[in-house]
């Protein structure tokens, strides 16, 4: 048999077995403790009129010429509703019974039976019970020893079990009956109420599968602030997680797009115009230029995109070696000093540490570089950049200060998104050594998180904008 796949079958399967193992054995307990109630009743009877026998014999026997006399009268006139008193001798000889009665229950009481009741007495002890087999059913015998004159005798007591047993027996027949109606009508009612319980996730299930990238916008209803609300308060924060990635996707790949329409359609229209007619070998030498300054761009636009690309899928393999940061921005500033000479800009180290780290020189490198250019590209003629280091407990920190227009506050959120430039028409027009699509930044966030560190805005207003890089030690 297999079993239940769904929710509602199985907790109706749980809560059915969950109740009928508990009724299961409180059924068993119950007959079992009526049983031992009415054979321990039994007992307290048969106890009690052997106890009334023994007394009745030690006064039959004060007026009775003989011992036998005495037992026979005691035996016949001490009667007992169902219960057979045999009377035997230390030999085990029956010495008196009790008279057969005219009654259905009983069997009629013959030598067999006294045969019967002194195999009994042969093994059990005074006041000890027993439960033999007769042709007429079952019977519980008890013995008393009995100290009479000169004689020892026991006295038994042969009770028929059948009135107990015709009890446990409507005992176990309402339990037959009653345990699987109630069983029935628990699991009817646990499949009410998880049919009733789980239709809010059959309604989460339904509304959720019917949102698709074409209506993203739309969300699952939050019914009650309990569990099903958590769930659906959970899965509209993914759906929003996902929205939010499909339209920056989608940002994306416009962006990338136009981006990359650009430089191709220089390349293009340079190609067009120049192979139109015949021309000069300077003019053939200025198309070209143009053409390999357009292939520059849209190889460096591709680079970009392909490193953030890799990042993003974690395939992105960096050497990570031991390395001091000041060395390294030595370095950095000796290249780009010759493009801020160029824009009549000052590169100033100051506060210059000892900082050494475990880094990918050449990535970290690009960060710098990136940082400087951007400082460059936005300071006016004749200021300088300012390039200033610290030294924490865990923690180095490079920040790199331009004295430009600023970042309008409204920005400042966005200048790591990718392809965004707060002057666009300036930065298309730019083609330094970083220049790009707007994902220098995005780039430099995305390495320093690889090393461990952060990139962050710390400032900009007019003629103050800093941005500060922060690596583990």
């Amino acid at each position: 048999m297999l079993p239940p796949t769904t929710i509602r079958a199985r907790l109706t399967l749980w809560y059915t077995v969950g109740l009928a193992v508990p009724l299961a054995a409180l059924s068993l307990v119950l007959y079992f403790t009526f049983a031992s109630a009415l054979r321990s009743r039994t007992d307290a009877f048969i106890s009690d009129a052997l106890s009334v026998v023994t007394r009745e014999l030690v006064s039959e026997r004060r007026v009775r010429p003989t011992m036998a006399d005495a037992i026979q009268a005691t035996v016949e006139e001490v009667r007992f509703r169902h219960l057979d008193i045999v009377v035997t001798d230390e030999s085990g000889r029956v010495v008196a019974m009790s008279p057969e009665e005219p009654s259905p229950t009983l069997g009629p009481r013959s030598v067999d039976s006294a045969a019967v009741v002194h195999a009994i007495l042969s093994v059990i002890g005074d006041s000890a019970g027993a439960t033999i087999e007769r042709a007429d059913g079952r019977y519980r015998v008890m013995t008393h020893r009995v100290h009479a004159g000169e004689g020892r005798f026991r006295a038994a007591g042969l009770y028929p079990l059948a009135g107990d047993e015709a009890v446990l027996a409507r005992i176990s027949r309402l339990f037959l009956i009653a345990i699987p109606l109630l069983v029935a009508a628990a699991g009817a009612g646990g499949w009410f109420l998880a049919r009733r319980g789980l239709a809010p996730v059959v309604s989460l299930t339904s509304r959720a599968s019917a949102i698709s990238e074409a209506n993203l916008h739309e969300r699952l209803p939050i019914a009650a602030p309990d569990e099903l609300g958590a769930l659906a308060h959970v899965l509209n924060d993914l759906l929003d997680r996902l929205e939010r990635s499909f339209a920056q996707q989608r940002r994306f790949m416009a962006d990338a797009s136009h981006e990359l329409r650009t430089p191709a359609t220089i390349v293009r229209t340079e190609a067009d115009v120049t192979l139109s007619r015949d021309r000069t070998v300077d003019e053939y030498r200025e198309s070209m230029s143009v053409v390999q300054d357009a292939a520059r761009r849209l190889t460096r636009i591709v680079e970009e995109i392909f490193l953030l690309a890799r990042s993003d899928a974690g395939q992105l393999v960096m050497t990570v070696a031991p390395m001091t940061l000041d060395e390294l921005v030595h370095d950095i500033v000796r290249a780009a000093r010759p493009v801020a000479e160029h824009r009549n800009v000052q590169l100033d180290l100051r506060e210059m540490v000892d900082a050494p780290v475990r880094a990918d020189g050449d990535l970290l490198g690009r960060v710098l570089l990136n940082l400087l250019d951007n400082a460059i590209k936005h300071s006016p003629p004749g200021a300088a950049v300012e390039i200033r280091m610290a030294s924490e407990a865990t923690t180095h920190s490079l920040s790199v200060i331009d004295h430009g227009p600023g970042i309008p506050a409204d920005l400042h959120d966005r200048v790591f998104e990718r392809f965004f430039r707060a002057d666009s028409a300036r930065s298309r027009a730019e083609t330094t050594a970083t220049s790009g699509a707007g994902l220098g930044l995005a780039i430099a966030r995305r390495i320093a998180e690889l090393h461990g560190g952060r990139l962050d805005l710390i400032a900009s207003r007019p003629g103050h904008t800093e941005f500060r890089l922060t690596i583990p030690r």
